[in-house]
């Protein structure tokens, strides 16, 4: 089956194609950004950027501690995945787990000082990554109106 502007479900209108090429571009230039932030954070820290995203994550958060399931939303990561990503970061000793004592059953991911270390040295890397493959490749007003156009398609608390 080949996706066409012709494919809406009945009664909506369809979707042209350049709109739809506009929604593939904003997929392929996530995606490229993203792969290439990896690879800087692999070759300088051996850091994948799903570890440095939960690391900045919990150095952001109250007390450096964040609620498993609150930290999976924040990293968009499956809890299973988010489950096996704090195993291999707790063994490198840069997070540990705490139980919640208001609910037997919730963990909290914590950030280590070790761990807040790695962020120190990774963030480099990290933030000239995305000066140069994104803010560097836009001017202050298309960043501010890329801000607001992006702010629109995501809820407020996934900001």
């Amino acid at each position: 089956m080949t996706v066409t502007a012709e494919g809406a479900q009945p009664g909506e209108d369809p979707v042209p194609p350049g709109d739809l090429a506009v929604w593939r571009m904003l997929q392929r230039v996530q995606a490229s950004v993203t792969r290439l932030l990896e690879i800087d954070l692999m070759a300088a820290h051996d850091l994948p950027l799903a570890s440095y995203d939960v690391l900045a994550r919990l150095s952001e958060a109250a007390g450096r501690r964040l609620r498993m399931n609150d930290l999976a939303e924040r990293v968009l990561l499956s809890r299973s995945g988010l489950t096996r990503l704090i195993d291999r970061l707790q063994r490198e000793g840069l997070v540990e787990r705490e139980a919640c004592a208001s609910d037997a059953r919730g963990l909290f991911a914590v950030l280590t000082d070790a761990g807040e270390a790695r962020l120190a040295e990774a963030t480099p890397t990290y933030l000239h990554g995305v000066r140069t493959r994104f803010l560097e490749m836009l001017t202050p007003q298309e960043v501010r109106q890329c801000a607001s156009m992006l702010g629109k398609l995501l809820p407020a608390e996934a900001c």
